[in-house]
């Protein structure tokens, strides 16, 4: 989840790229639910009911986007 203009999405974003992960971008505002969910934690990854607040580390990512058993 993340929002446009937010710094902290941006760099978010930067280090999904350098792992070279395909994500796709959920913008919290177009949701009233995610924005309250959501608003003040952003970015957030979400893989089905799990979530990974920022700040994380390559490694959390890396950890966070293996599949589970």
């Amino acid at each position: 989840m993340h929002t446009g203009a937010c710094h902290l999405c941006e760099q978010a974003e930067a280090l999904l790229h350098a792992l070279d992960l395909a994500y796709v971008p959920c913008e919290i505002t177009e949701r009233a639910d995610w924005l309250e969910r959501y608003g003040i934690r952003i970015p957030v990854l979400v893989i089905e009911d799990r979530e990974l607040g920022w700040p994380f580390s390559a490694d959390e990512v890396q950890a966070f986007v293996k599949p589970t058993r």
